[in-house]
This record gives C-alpha cells, sequence and structure tokens, in this order.
C-alpha cells in the first residue's frame, strides 16, 4: 500500500492563543549550535599549536628557575609568570604565522588537514592577524616585563621559525638542522628574562634542547613520511626513503645526547646526583634510538611505524624528566 492510498489523518487542532509557538520558533532559530563553541575552542588550539607551546612554556619555565637560583633570588612567581605569559604568547603567535603560510602543504597530510586554516574553517586573513595579534601582544609583554634582550631573542626565534624554517621545508632536509635552533630557545629565554646575560649555563640548556630534537624529529619523520612526501616537504626519509641516514642521524644525536645532558653538572648547575639520573635517562633514551635502527630491515610496516612511534613516547617522556630532575637538583 502506497502512503498516497492511504487515508488523510484528522485535521490538528490550532494551538490555543496563549501557548507561545512564535517563541518557540524563535529560540529554535537563534540557539547557538551546542558543538560551536567547542569546535572554536579546538580550532584556536590548533591555530596556536597549545601542545607546542606547552613544551616552549615548560623549557621557559626551567631556563627561568635556574637563572634565578644563579642570581640569588628567593621569590621569583610574578616574574615567571610575566615571562612565561610573553613567551607563549610569542610563540603561539608563531605557531599560527607558520599554519599561514603552510595551509596548503598542510591541508595535503592527514595528519594536518583539519587544521583551522587547511580546512577552511579560519581565513587566511584570520589566521594571520590572530598570529601578529599574539605576537605583538607577547613582545610589548615581555618589553614592559622583562628586559630587552629577551623581547629581542623572542622576536628572533619567531622569524627563524617563520621566515626562515617553514618555507626552507619544501626546499631541503637541512631546515630540520635549523629549525632546530628556534625549537632550542625555550630555556635560553626564560634564562635571560630572570638575568639579562646570554651565559654558559643557558648555552647548556640551549644545547641539551637543540641534541634532544633530532631523534625525536627523526622518529615523527619517519612515521609520516608519506604525508611528507605527499604535501612535497623534503624531510630527510622523503629524500633517501632507505631509511639509513635517518638512523645515522637518530643515533649520533643520541648518543651526544649524553654528555651535553652532563653539561649543567659541568658547569656547576647540579651536584652528582643529577649527573647519574641524566646519564641513565641519557642511556634510555639512546637504547630506544638504537632499536629505531630496526626500521632498517622491519619486515613489515607496521613494526616499523612501531618502531618509531616508541621512540617518539620515550622523547617526550626524556625532556621533561631530564629537566624536572635538573630542577630539584640545582645548586644555587
Amino acid at each position: 500500500m502506497t502512503f498516497a492510498s492511504q487515508a488523510a489523518p484528522p485535521p490538528k487542532l490550532a494551538a490555543p492563543p496563549s501557548e507561545p509557538v512564535h517563541a518557540h520558533a524563535t529560540a529554535a532559530v537563534h540557539a547557538p549550535s551546542p558543538g560551536a563553541t567547542a569546535t572554536l575552542i579546538h580550532d584556536l588550539r590548533e591555530l596556536f599549536k597549545v601542545k607546542v607551546v606547552g613544551l616552549v612554556l615548560v623549557t621557559g619555565w626551567g631556563g627561568y628557575y635556574l637563572g634565578s637560583l644563579q642570581s640569588g633570588i628567593s621569590s621569583m612567581q610574578r616574574g615567571l609568570l610575566d615571562a612565561l605569559l610573553g613567551i607563549g604568547l610569542v610563540s603561539a603567535g608563531a605557531g599560527a604565522l607558520n599554519q599561514a603560510l603552510e595551509r596548503t602543504t598542510d591541508a595535503r597530510m592527514k595528519r594536518t588537514a583539519d587544521r583551522p586554516l587547511a580546512s577552511g574553517r579560519f581565513s587566511l586573513a584570520t589566521g594571520i592577524a590572530f598570529g601578529m595579534g599574539a605576537l605583538a601582544l607577547g613582545s610589548l609583554w615581555l618589553l614592559a616585563r622583562t628586559n630587552l634582550l629577551t623581547v629581542s631573542l623572542a622576536l628572533l626565534t619567531a622569524f627563524t621559525y617563520v621566515a626562515v624554517y617553514t618555507p626552507l621545508k619544501r626546499v631541503t632536509s637541512l631546515a630540520t638542522f635549523i629549525g632546530a635552533f628556534p625549537g632550542a630557545m625555550g630555556p635560553m629565554l626564560g634564562w635571560t628574562a630572570a638575568r639579562p646575560h646570554i651565559e654558559w649555563p643557558a648555552v647548556a640548556l640551549f644545547a641539551i634542547l637543540f641534541v634532544w630534537q633530532f631523534p625525536h624529529f627523526m622518529s615523527i619523520a619517519w612515521l609520516y613520511r608519506e604525508d611528507y612526501a605527499r604535501a612535497g616537504i623534503r624531510m630527510l626519509p622523503v629524500v633517501q626513503p632507505d631509511g639509513l641516514s635517518t638512523v645515522v642521524e637518530a643515533l649520533f644525536y643520541a648518543v651526544l645526547m649524553i654528555p651535553v645532558s652532563l653539561a649543567p653538572w659541568r658547569l656547576g648547575m647540579a651536584g652528582a646526583s643529577y649527573a647519574a639520573i641524566a646519564t641513565v635517562l641519557g642511556l634510555v633514551y639512546l637504547a630506544y634510538t638504537i632499536r629505531f635502527a630496526r626500521i632498517l630491515r622491519a619486515r613489515t610496516e607496521d613494526e616499523s611505524r612501531m618502531l618509531a612511534r616508541d621512540l617518539l613516547k620515550v622523547s617526550v617522556l626524556y625532556l621533561p624528566l631530564l629537566f624536572t630532575t635538573l630542577m630539584i637538583c640545582a645548586k644555587g
């Protein structure tokens, strides 16, 4: 039986005059979408690369704390918050501008295609406005609350990341080396915010971040090498897909990580307990990097990805553990 052949339903009674029919309709039209706010918050988190900013703030906190100890400062909470707010805003602004430049390549990669600029949820003008706004606000805040050296280093870091590293990724695999410089500036910025001088202990903290990045980057590059190739980004596993150069670079820096992580002990920033724990952590990091080398003879893609993912997880744990140990064992 078709619906057309059914008997027509009885007519509905009109609603009583007192029932606010139009009020319900208006409320339905003007009620915000339940997920609109959540989507906006998610998009802003992605635009400003909140996870990356979090890592910068953790290392910046370490640099400020250790610099304050060298100055004999006993109360540092207000200055610390001022420094971290400015550093965080500059880092967030640089992340947004990076996405503005990479919106086309991001759209070609599965892991980044849903970013707000790549997906079109934010316009290019919106991304640039948010990025420049955060960058300007953070710079002015640092200028007012810290010192000119910290502002200069923060702006140099943002410039190198956005204007040098970002476009260079499509030209040469050496972009990873260039990008490690702005990536290592977090503790240096924290240190200069506490002590307006570039000193050897601050350089040691910078070196730790610089060297740490390479096994970390190589695991990411191998894990997402197909994505990078699709987007035309010349990461080392894309340029040399056999994986040998990727493994050699990761192993070189993992070995170097052990003596570099001991530099704070050699400079008198921390005692023997830090040296012992740092050595153990470095050996664990090296062991997982050696294990990562098995990608050269992995029998399946799943096995290869598992090895890269395990190194990535260990690298993410290693850095905060090392900095926490250094802060606990630090000497004034």
